[in-house]
């Protein structure tokens, strides 16, 4: 009788788009804030999530950026204006969050990262021929 796994392996192959509307790529702010620096920061800082996760910090550094372009709208309302690049991405399932998991997702990424993220962005305000 031959021996049985437990799991079992699947695997199947993707086309989506490239750029910036690549799985991840969460539309314009990666233009601004790109993955590498995001992950740095987020590195720098200790706030790499410890295990797989479907909102990883990563996706919380730029939903964090995103509620501050979108003040005036709750957490639900701002998560569909980021991912709604992705939405249509043939053979791409979204994760919709509970209102919850995003209020989580913001608590354990703090403000140190944000704080990190806008120093290395947010360059000098004057230069060294400005007076005073």
């Amino acid at each position: 009788m031959p021996a049985q796994c437990p799991t079992v392996c699947l695997t199947r192959s993707l086309t989506v788009a490239e750029g910036v509307f690549a799985p991840g790529h969460l539309g314009e702010l990666t233009q601004h804030a790109p993955f590498e620096l995001v992950d740095a920061v987020l590195t720098e800082t200790g706030r790499v999530q410890q295990r797989v996760r479907d909102l990883p910090s990563r996706v919380g550094m730029y939903f964090v950026l995103a509620l501050g372009l979108y003040g005036h709208l709750g957490y639900a309302r701002v998560w569909d204006k980021l991912v709604a690049g992705l939405r249509d991405l043939p053979g791409l399932v979204l994760v919709t969050p509970s209102e919850k998991a995003l209020r989580d997702l913001r608590r354990r990424i703090g403000p140190a990262p944000v704080k990190a993220l806008f120093e290395v962005v947010a360059g000098p305000l004057a230069g060294p021929s400005t007076p005073g």
